[in-house]
């Protein structure tokens, strides 16, 4: 790598980036069920299930901006197209907010958006989803892409960078749900969507100014078509005998790898695979009649990965709550402190501010001091980190729960006295802790046991289990009041209409627990079994070596 390139100073532009943008994305992530409920007369089931179905196509766009930029763009080309497209997609939801032409009448009650409202609503968010999952499909990687992973220096500063990563994105969502959320709800949600929208173009302005401090990894053939091509021939080879030694399976010289391409070594899971890199004695190798043994590993690393990214969909889809219910609970509580309202989608800034302030003592005292006992580059393994933070997720819908169960009490016994919003930062702070672990396992998990060609590809399926979780969460409220509305006495579904007080959601909180609590256990069996790059470093000589079957938690 380029001493003049690359490095913490290259990643700068990215933590700048990844705050400026996250200020309006996490503001509107928080705030637009209110928009919607208030606004554009949604009632709350629809309102929160079209916050997470718009959040659940971000994250599934991810892939798209994670494929363009390792097979057609470099990252950051990748990032100022898709950039573009959010800015005009705030753009477009500031324009809507500020005209009243484009806004539902006052007195509207039910199926207010048609029409050109319809349009203009459906036509923004539809541009903001994909841009913006398009610039988290790329981001990360593009910092990640500034250390050898492969150097010891390299792989611990690796490990420190999604940390950093992480902080400057909080940094920016304390900011969008403090700052921004207030101004949108006490003076005009319009100016809290145009804040957002200069944030992202400042952003968008320092990230482009990185361009010549950038280390760019070459661009691949497309990994999806790699993909295609192991399990088309796998499927034509099927009934091929498999050699007996895995060294007479098909793979390229030394000599003809590519600069930047790793040589995966043969690996025995998911033998069938294998019947793809079957050696043609009589034909010469073309792409779709035979796979590299590398090619075939890389297949292998990526459905490795699969049962670790269901096992976290659970977790987001808890996540989904505190971005929807959640937000509507505080509405219905005092929202005064020291004398001042505080808006209730501003209550995510409590444990914002706990991790501006844990990740760097985790950084600095708790990696190091982990790091001497266990010897890994990151203090504890990635799927070590995971593991916490699913634990932690499963506490805080337990006392999810049991605040709303306080809330509601009081609410119905004594309706003036209403108990404080900060009751919700409980939850809101376990949460916050999980997320800090989760998160940023994943990330780093993702990109450093993905193949050469497809590190931006598999980092976006952090963003690919939030995605499955937000869409989870609007099939469970939809599952979950048909089911209920047909067993309970009053034959009503527990998160159904307008009034929180009538309604069951500690129900539907602890329901998630248990649930998650069931889905940490199928977590551990995947991340017991699974089995990191380091470890697969079987001989290719060696014939079916099944002493090397055990693998590590975490």
């Amino acid at each position: 790598m380029d001493g003049k390139k690359g490095g913490f100073r290259a990643c700068s532009f990215v933590f700048v980036l990844g705050a400026l943008e996250n200020i309006g994305f996490v503001a509107n992530m928080v705030s637009m069920v209110l928009y919607f409920h208030f606004l554009l007369k949604l009632d709350i089931p629809t309102s929160s299930n079209t916050l997470t179905n718009f959040l659940g196509s971000v994250c599934l766009l991810s892939l798209l901006g994670g494929f363009v930029s390792d097979t057609y763009l470099n990252r950051l080309y990748t990032i100022l197209i898709f950039g573009s497209l959010e800015v005009i997609g705030l753009s477009m939801v500031t324009i809507q907010a500020y005209s009243k032409d484009l806004r539902p009448d006052i007195t509207c009650q039910k199926g207010c958006v048609k029409g050109k409202i319809a349009l203009m609503f459906y036509g923004s968010l539809s541009l903001l989803a994909i841009g913006t999952g398009g610039v988290k499909g790329a981001l990360p990687a593009l910092g990640a892409d500034q250390f050898d992973s492969k150097d010891p220096k390299g792989a611990k500063q690796l490990g420190s960078y999604f940390n950093w990563y992480m902080l400057s994105t909080t940094f920016g969502a304390m900011i969008g749900v403090s700052f921004v959320v207030w101004v949108s709800i006490n003076e005009a949600w319009y100016w809290g969507f145009f804040m957002g929208t200069m944030a992202s173009i400042v952003g968008f302005i320092a990230i482009a100014l990185g361009k010549p401090f950038y280390h760019y990894p070459p661009l691949g053939n497309s990994p999806l078509l790699r993909i295609a091509q192991v399990i088309v021939v796998a499927v034509k080879n099927r009934r091929l005998p498999l050699p007996e030694n895995s060294v007479e399976l098909y793979e390229i010289d030394d000599n003809d790898q590519y600069q930047y391409d790793e040589k995966l070594p043969h690996t025995n899971q998911f033998r069938l695979l294998d019947k793809a890199a079957i050696d043609p004695q009589t034909i010469s190798p073309e792409p779709w009649k035979v796979c590299t043994v590398t090619q075939v590993e890389e297949v292998k690393i990526l459905t490795r990965m699969l049962p670790i990214l269901a096992s976290t969909i659970i977790m987001n889809t808890c996540l989904a709550q505190l971005q929807t219910f959640s937000v509507h609970q505080g509405t219905t509580m005092d929202q005064h402190i020291f004398g001042k309202k505080f808006p209730s989608a501003s209550i995510p800034v409590i444990p914002l501010v706990f991790m501006t302030f844990l990740i760097p003592l985790y950084e600095f005292l708790v990696v190091p001091f982990a790091r001497k006992i266990t010897g890994h580059p990151s203090g504890i393994t990635q799927l070590q980190r995971v593991g916490v933070g699913l634990v932690l997720s499963i506490i805080s819908m337990g006392v999810a729960g049991i605040i709303e169960v306080k809330r509601r009490d009081q609410a119905i016994k004594e309706p003036p006295n209403r108990i404080s919003l900060f009751w919700l930062s409980f939850q809101y702070g376990i949460f916050g802790l999980a997320d800090m672990f989760t998160i940023v396992g994943l990330m780093e998990f993702f990109y450093k046991e993905a193949p050469s060609r497809m590190k931006s590809l598999s980092t976006s399926f952090a963003w690919l289990s939030l995605s499955f979780g937000y869409f989870l969460s609007s099939a469970f409220v939809d599952i979950i009041n048909a089911v209920t509305k047909k067993i309970t006495p009053g034959k009503k579904g527990w998160v159904e209409g307008d009034n929180l007080d009538a309604n069951n959601l500690n129900l539907f909180y602890w329901f998630l627990a248990v649930l998650s609590a069931l889905n940490f256990i199928v977590y551990l069996l995947c991340a017991s079994w699974y089995k990191y790059k380091e470890d697969t470093t079987e001989s290719e000589s060696e014939p079916e070596p099944e002493t090397r079957t055990e693998s590590r938690y975490g």
